[in-house]
């Protein structure tokens, strides 16, 4: 049975927060297992360094690879991030923690955002139905979605936005021209999740 695991891209000594990175994925006939080559895995990467470089020794950032591709009925990456957050919460205490996921792992954040730590939820080009519900109250919430997405539909987006909106701070900014896999104004979508996530869990204090 494959396992869920987290990959360490930056652990100073004494962190003032934790950001755990979710990626995407979809499912693939016959191939369950995650394999930290695939791209939707990869293009989690330069996000991660760029939160850590960011962050200028204040933050750990570790990324979540999970036990399935897609969202397996069996196992949700919902349950893989309840996990990692108690891994996480077992290695640094009572730290802040911050989700940042793309796609599918956008999703699992929103849902799996009111656990025990999370401050912040970022959402990059989430992969949502319409009737999504999860209690973010007193969380920071930022999904950011480019315009050329032609798999993750903004209109399900807003409904959702609009439901978590009753009870927390949420914010949409859309990146003119980003397509689905970031590929396409990328440093946008990296820019935006980390310059949030940062403020959010430092409290507005500026790096270094």
């Amino acid at each position: 049975m494959s396992e869920a695991h987290l990959v360490t891209t930056y652990a100073p000594r004494r962190p003032e927060a934790v950001v755990l990175i979710l990626h995407g994925g979809s499912s693939r006939p016959g191939r369950t297992r995650v394999s930290p080559a695939q791209l939707s895995v990869l293009r989690m990467v330069p996000l991660a360094r760029r939160i850590a470089r960011d962050g200028r020794g204040r933050v750990a950032v570790l990324r979540l690879l999970n036990s399935h591709r897609g969202w397996n009925t069996a196992r949700t990456p919902i349950e893989d991030v309840r996990w990692a957050l108690a891994q996480v919460r077992a290695r640094y205490g009572n730290l802040p923690i911050g989700l940042v996921g793309h796609s599918l792992g956008g999703r699992a954040g929103l849902l799996a955002g009111g656990e025990s730590g999370v401050r912040s939820v970022v959402a990059l080009n989430p992969w949502v139905y319409p009737d999504d519900r999860s209690d973010l109250g007193g969380r920071r919430v930022l999904v950011v979605h480019g315009t050329d997405d032609a798999v993750a539909d903004i209109g399900k987006v807003r409904v959702v936005l609009a439901a978590l909106a009753a009870t927390t701070d949420v914010e949409l900014l859309e990146v003119e021209g980003g397509n689905h896999s970031m590929l396409r104004q990328g440093a946008a979508f990296e820019r935006a999740a980390s310059s949030f996530t940062l403020d959010a869990l430092l409290d507005g204090s500026p790096p270094g």
